[in-house]
């Protein structure tokens, strides 16, 4: 079973540029399929450390882009995300590949 299938556990992914945020799936979160066996092809971000223009169009409360929750945020997103912000910060590949 590969990482993408398993429920994620990350606490935050933190990116070079000191960008972070909470990336989740599973039965109690705003992913697809909303199941803890995947492979996910969207998942739910919280808590952004700041705006980000690809997050936002998935934005529960756009007026608190750090302190809302990004629902059903497609992978290719969440990957953009992190590219645009230097990649992860140990360097290392995409947990959910």
């Amino acid at each position: 079973m590969s990482k993408r299938e398993r429920k994620p556990q990350w606490d935050r992914l933190y990116c070079s540029d000191g960008f972070n945020m909470s990336v989740q799936a599973g039965v109690r979160h705003y992913c697809h399929p909303r199941s803890d066996v995947g492979p996910w092809t969207e998942f739910e971000i919280g808590m952004p450390s700041d705006w980000d223009v690809l997050l936002a169009p998935y934005a529960e409360d756009p007026d608190r882009p750090t302190e809302t929750v990004y629902g059903y945020v497609p992978l290719d997103v969440v990957e953009g995300v992190v590219r645009n912000h230097g990649g992860l910060r140990d360097g290392g590949d995409f947990p959910w590949v």
